[in-house]
């Protein structure tokens, strides 16, 4: 039964934490630096005036906040859910997904 909780609970956190709209970190970071290539290469492909760029930019950030929301109710949600042992392992399957995900996408780079 606990496993069940758990592979339930990390189904609905661990796409959350991933950011749903990767490039919007609003922390600045990498995740500012892709936004901005995001926003450039858009901007370039499909020739956005600035209008629509000024647009898009701000829906972009909407919805980050949105995620961001949903995410930080999921976690208080698993909090009410999990034990705190659970909730140290569910973390800690976190990072190492997110550390396998890393791994693999700097991976996909360098090819």
């Amino acid at each position: 039964m606990n496993k069940k909780i758990i592979l339930i609970a990390m189904a609905l956190a661990l796409p959350l934490t991933a950011a749903a709209l990767p490039g919007t970190d609003t922390e600045g970071g990498e995740g500012e630096y892709r936004h901005g290539k995001k926003m450039e290469r858009m901007t370039k492909e499909l020739n956005l005036n600035e209008e629509q760029k000024t647009k898009m930019d701000a829906l972009f950030k909407e919805q980050h906040e949105k995620y961001k929301t949903i995410h930080e109710e999921t976690r208080a949600r698993l909090k009410e859910i999990l034990t705190p042992e659970q909730m140290t392992k569910m973390d800690e399957m976190k990072k190492r997904h997110h550390e396998k995900w890393k791994s693999k996408k700097g991976t996909e780079k360098q090819d």
